[in-house]
């Protein structure tokens, strides 16, 4: 590591303070220059300055000229969170010289700007107290140095939606090899459900399936659909998964996917694929053309598993595919990074009572009419009442059902659901044109490149639009009519209407298996319950653990554009440790000194990215910290009862004297 021997532990400290404006994000608030003036006499300060930006050019160039021409050999920085910029400033050091560890940063805009806004003076004395601290500690910092790993070339992709296929493509098309894994019989997720997109209203077929068929003929991805990622372990680089691979009962390699099973199966059973509107059999591929056309048998309905009878798919299957013997197929797999596309759920408005989903047969959801739309689809293209399979003349669509609802705790827009919901009426339109679609909106955004274009074509296509909000539906039992009571709050009154038919624009939410392969991955998850990335502005594809990466809704709501936007990034990210062919590792692992640790555990629980394993040393049984995954949290420093861990940046030390500086007047 450059700058070792100019900078060491023994030297007498010299250090450089940098207050930063912010822009007005902090100068607003705090009074920079006093803060800048007061580090000038605190002890050991060689210069303190302040300036408007100091991660930009000029800032870091004053600091590496003040490290080279007033010999500093420890630098403090009072600027924004350290998770943004520390990396920044740990390099300008670097190139000047110096250790990269021995920076300190003040967190004087999330810390003090921000949360005292209304109070200068208190935000200016906090600055000052937190710059006085960071340059105590500061004095004890130490070299650091940092390691390296080679990585395996090598990635899995979690979700095999349009994201997690665009994702795999990307990075098996830069000679990456990859495992992708999804859970359902077939690859292709939600769009594969929708039967155009928009705001183009072309085929989503027409866009999907040819990436779906590179997936699977691709020589760089090994493709296993119908599986799940069971366990996990390892860090950037070097990470191992063990994928269970459900039983098809079917043999993958014999199979034609002629249909001759599924035609004579007797057994009928709703289709999750069509949510319910039209049925499989017990044998079945969800739709005619699902990728892979492989048939699988369900266990839960099929005559043979239930009652040991019946075999007929096996009496008429001519490739001899039928295999009731097969069993899970665990798979080890070694990759470098990782990918989580595993994408959303659509809301579930049975909770909403007032509008009687699952009551009312003519209430049904924005993505079943995307099936009933889809030419391939249960009604063969057509939307139309459930009750009776008639065109409905009055459609009503009610917006933001399970979004922006602070009563379900989903205060989110899903972003999509103006746009389908426009769409559906318009291919209604299409369908009748005397059909009279009315749009039921809180506000309409159309927020991408031609949608606001597209909601003015759907105007001039007779789609009706008023604003407000849907309080109850009420079926009228003969004719099966919905009559919605709701105010105009345009016209300021409240109306009661009748229509044929009523559809609920429901959003996204996480899918609820993203749960438990959160805590596998160690990931976090925000309040929503999508995975939370590690920056949301600098890194948007990035997640805490080193390695993995988001693509797609499951970190939060998106468009199709706006997933494969983000599945091309998230490639890019998760590849270039790869090509590099190796990872430096930072130094922040604390070290557990072997003659005071009783191996009693606390550690190993308090810490969230597993770093902590155990091993006997003899007759002792010992921690152990994995380099490569800890953070440097310090959460196994303050829990371990013997204080017998310690972390190389926040030493007792070093502590003592924060502490003793903020306490000294």
């Amino acid at each position: 590591m450059s700058g070792e021997e100019t900078a060491t532990g023994g030297d007498e400290p010299r250090v450089g303070v940098y207050v930063c404006h912010c822009g007005k994000n902090i100068a607003d608030t705090v009074d920079v220059k006093k803060v800048a003036e007061f580090a000038s006499t605190l002890p050991n300060v060689v210069v303190a300055r302040d300036y408007i930006h100091v991660c930009d050019e000029v800032g870091q160039d004053t600091i590496s000229q003040d490290i080279k021409q007033k010999k500093l050999n420890r630098v403090v920085v009072a600027a924004c969170s350290p998770k943004v910029h520390e990396v920044t400033f740990r390099k300008t050091l670097a190139k000047s010289g110096l250790n990269p560890y021995l920076l300190e940063v003040a967190n004087i805009r999330e810390q003090c700007s921000w949360p005292h806004a209304s109070n200068k003076d208190l935000a200016t004395d906090k600055a000052k107290d937190l710059v006085k601290m960071g340059v105590a500690k500061a004095q004890l910092l130490k070299p650091l140095e940092t390691k390296e790993i080679e990585t395996i070339k090598s990635t899995l992709v979690i979700g095999g939606g349009i994201a997690g296929v665009q994702a795999a493509l990307d990075l098996a098309d830069s000679g990456i090899r990859v495992h992708l894994v999804e859970r359902a019989p077939n690859i292709g997720g939600r769009m594969a459900q929708w039967g155009k997109v928009f705001p183009t209203m072309d085929c989503a077929a027409c866009i999907l399936m040819p990436k779906l068929v590179s997936a699977v003929q691709h020589p760089n991805i090994a493709l296993y659909t119908y599986s799940e990622v069971k366990e996990f372990s390892g860090s950037l680089g070097n990470f191992k998964a063990k994928i269970m691979r459900n039983p098809r009962y079917i043999d993958e390699k014999k199979c034609t996917g002629c249909g001759t099973c599924a035609q004579k199966c007797p057994v009928k059973v709703p289709n999750e694929f069509d949510l319910g509107l039209g049925i499989r059999k017990a044998i079945y591929v969800p739709s005619p053309n699902a990728i892979p056309n492989k048939y699988t048998i369900d266990k839960d309905h099929c005559l043979y598993f239930t009652k040991g009878v019946c075999r007929v798919c096996q009496k008429f299957c001519t490739s001899g595919a039928i295999n009731y013997e097969q069993q899970p197929e665990a798979i080890d797999v070694s990759v470098g990074s990782v990918i989580v596309s595993t994408g959303y759920d659509p809301f579930d408005p049975s909770v909403i009572s007032e509008y009687g989903f699952g009551r009312y047969g003519n209430v049904i959801t924005g993505p079943m009419a995307e099936r009933m739309a889809d030419a391939m689809g249960p009604t063969g293209g057509k939307i139309v009442r459930p009750s009776d399979g008639k065109t409905p003349k009055k459609v009503a669509f009610l917006q933001c059902v399970g979004s922006r609802d602070e009563k379900l705790r989903l205060n989110y827009c899903s972003r999509v659901c103006c746009m389908y919901a426009i769409k559906d009426a318009m291919m209604l339109k299409e369908q009748d044109p005397s059909v009279e679609p009315t749009i039921f909106y809180v506000d309409i955004r159309a927020f991408g490149k031609g949608y606001e274009e597209f909601y003015v074509r759907s105007q001039e296509r007779g789609v009706k639009f008023v604003r407000g909000k849907v309080s109850s539906i009420v079926e009228e039992p003969d004719t099966k009519r919905l009559r919605l009571r709701y105010e105009d709050t345009l016209l300021g009154k409240t109306i009661v209407e009748a229509f044929d038919l009523v559809i609920l624009s429901v959003g996204q939410v996480p899918r609820k298996e993203d749960q438990e392969l959160g805590k596998m991955l160690g990931l976090p998850r925000g309040v929503e319950g999508f995975f939370m990335e590690a920056h949301p502005k600098l890194r948007p594809n990035d997640t805490v653990v080193d390695g993995i990466y988001l693509a797609g809704s499951a970190q939060y709501p998106k468009d199709i554009a706006d997933a494969v936007a983000q599945a091309s990034g998230a490639a890019s990210r998760a590849a270039i440790p790869l090509q590099v062919g190796k990872v430096q590792i930072e130094p922040v692992a604390p070290a557990v000194d072997e003659n005071y640790c009783g191996g009693c555990g606390i550690c190993a629980g308090t810490c969230a990215f597993n770093a902590l394993k155990f091993d006997n040393q003899g007759e002792k049984r010992v921690a152990r910290v994995d380099e490569s995954l800890c953070k440097g949290c310090g959460a196994c420093v303050a829990a371990c009862p013997s204080s017998a861990i310690k972390a190389p940046q926040f030493t007792d030390q070093q502590v003592t004297a924060q502490l003793e500086a903020y306490l000294k007047p």
